[in-house]
């Protein structure tokens, strides 16, 4: 069975069309499937919105991403774990093609991604540089992993040590437990963080990760990009 985890923090706004896009999805692939929405501590429609829509909703106050999955992931009873963040929508040929590549002996992957519209010129630009950078590194993306129970059990889930970056630490962790693949197809990530930080904030905070280094992914305090509360999307 696939599994579909959602982790939440006060989605509201893209969470429908996220949880529509996956239910379609394993619908249309006609296997068994189950949608985990782990709400971390929203004080918005968020669980609301999961129950509406189908999700089995577990509640997951940590305010931290990569333990938020973890809940999400312990809540779930399928073999074939996909995390799908809650302002991205999946397609079926994304979902199909990950499916397969477990069926087929990977512990794990990700997919290519695109940004919604309308997105900033400069965010187009960064775009372009992390598909590459991720692909040519053999990680995963934060909004569409995918990986086998086994695996998610042999390296312990998502390391919780880390809040920011964790998909990466984790496709880490799952190449050392088998082959790991970066699918051709694409999901749908939302830009909207790229539409309400500036350019300038945004190089500002890639240059004070830079400088840190591990440590900064570690705490939450400067990790604002991520978590502090989010701003209006004018789209």
């Amino acid at each position: 069975m696939i599994s579909f985890i959602v982790p939440a923090y006060n989605e509201e706004q893209c969470l429908a069309e996220t949880l529509d896009a996956l239910q379609a999805a394993g619908i249309a692939l006609g296997e068994a499937y189950e949608v985990i929405l782990a709400d971390d501590g929203s004080t918005d429609q968020t669980a609301a919105i999961g129950v509406q829509k189908g999700a089995v909703v577990v509640s997951a106050v940590h305010r931290q991403i990569a333990a938020t999955r973890n809940s999400g992931a312990r809540a779930a009873t399928g073999e074939w774990l996909i995390f799908v963040d809650a302002d991205t929508v999946v397609n079926v040929d994304a979902v199909r093609a990950a499916v397969l590549a477990m069926r087929a002996g990977a512990v794990g992957g990700g997919s290519a991604m695109r940004f919604d519209e309308p997105v900033p010129r400069f965010a187009c630009f960064l775009l372009q540089i992390v598909v590459h950078v991720f692909r040519l590194l053999g990680v995963a993306t934060g909004c569409f992993l995918f990986c086998t129970r086994s695996a998610f059990n042999a390296v312990n889930g998502f390391d919780q040590t880390y809040y920011g970056a964790e998909e990466i630490v984790m496709s880490r962790a799952l190449k050392r437990q088998g082959r790991f693949v970066i699918l051709k197809q694409h999901v749908t990530t939302s830009a909207r963080k790229m539409r309400t930080y500036s350019f300038g904030e945004t190089m500002m905070f890639m240059a004070r990760m830079a400088m840190r280094g591990t440590k900064a992914l570690k705490q939450r305090e400067g990790m604002e990009f991520w978590y502090a509360e989010r701003r209006q999307d004018k789209r």
